[in-house]
């Protein structure tokens, strides 16, 4: 059958073929036109409800039933909407919401502020500043009514995940943060009035590490000495997400509570790279003035450039950036970063 209707033009009917009887007013809509190429029938529709479709001779008939069921389904549903009636439409399938930064809009699809447009034209996109010109358009583009925090943004050729390649270290802006520091002490016997004399705003041993689990953390740091930390592993789940876990890398675990405290209440800041291999580190507020901003930048640079992981191989510093907390990036050369001096 297939050879003989790939050679003739004529065109077949459904009529032609033994089917469950379809409604008559299908079988003059369908026609079937010989493929020559594939020696396959394709049925052809005037209805727009139905594509073009390929069969083999073999189970055609069967194929066009179905398709001839499908298409009364069809002519049922335009049928009701013509006639008055409303057509159901199956519900959409329900997707997961996204979460985290997965969530955010595109960055195309971000719409910016007046303020923000006005005050990134004092850039050049894409244009790699000194650090004398960078401090001094940071501090021009913090026109907010709250002053601002000024932030450094360092992308590092590390990948976190390797344990030779992580960084978590601590410096010590020599001009502070700008803001004040709230230190919890973890400690007990003879060191809880050390603690306290030396200016420690909350000092306390197992009472407050009950109070921690109860929802208190009214504390920017939480500084531990070594005999206190097997009890304050059972705060692992409520202090590490908000970085506020004690470590010894980060300073926080310590025999020297008085040193600590002070350090921390004059501008100590702990930083680590993200999973993405990128330190993102405050240092000071847009209302210092451009020296004492560069003073500490200088500092954060020195400290990530001396605590560069062992693992690290290749070219260490990929980009840096600094930005006010409301204000857009400024790309930084890397080459005068490094080699920068006060003078």
């Amino acid at each position: 059958m297939a050879s003989s209707s790939a050679s003739t033009s004529a065109t077949l009917t459904l009529s032609s073929l033994h089917l469950q009887e379809p409604k008559s007013s299908f079988i003059s809509s369908f026609t079937f036109k010989p493929n020559p190429k594939t020696k396959f029938l394709v049925l052809q529709s005037h209805s727009e409800c139905i594509r073009p479709t390929i069969f083999k001779p073999k189970n055609s008939p069967f194929l066009v039933s179905a398709v001839a069921a499908e298409a009364e389904v069809g002519e049922d549903v335009d049928e009701d909407v013509s006639g008055g009636g409303v057509a159901t439409v199956a519900p959409p399938v329900a997707t997961k919401p996204k979460k985290g930064k997965a969530a955010l809009p595109l960055k195309r699809d971000r719409t910016r502020s007046k303020r923000f447009l006005e005050i990134q034209k004092l850039k050049e996109n894409k244009k790699e500043y000194d650090v004398k010109t960078a401090v001094s358009l940071l501090k021009q583009m913090s026109s907010t009514k709250f002053n601002e925090s000024a932030e450094a943004h360092f992308r590092l050729n590390i990948d976190p995940k390797y344990n030779d390649q992580q960084l978590r270290a601590t410096v010590n802006l020599p001009k502070g943060t700008g803001q004040v520091v709230r230190v919890a002490v973890l400690t007990q016997g003879e060191k809880i009035d050390e603690a306290k004399n030396a200016g420690a705003d909350i000092v306390g041993g197992e009472d407050l590490i009950e109070q921690i689990k109860g929802g208190f953390m009214d504390f920017d740091k939480l500084v531990a000495t070594p005999d206190m930390m097997p009890k304050v592993a059972s705060l692992g789940k409520i202090l590490g997400p908000r970085g506020l876990m004690p470590n010894p890398k980060a300073g926080t675990v310590t025999t020297t509570i008085p040193q600590t405290i002070e350090e921390f209440k004059k501008g100590k800041v702990e930083f680590r790279a993200d999973k993405t291999g990128i330190v993102h580190l405050p240092f000071g507020k847009a209302n210092f003035s451009e020296e004492d901003l560069l003073i500490n930048l200088l500092a954060a640079v020195k400290s990530v450039e001396t605590n560069k992981p062992t693992g690290a191989k290749g070219v260490y510093w990929k980009s840096a950036h600094i930005c006010s907390s409301m204000g857009p990036s400024i790309r930084l050369d890397i080459k005068d970063m490094l080699d920068f001096k006060l003078q």
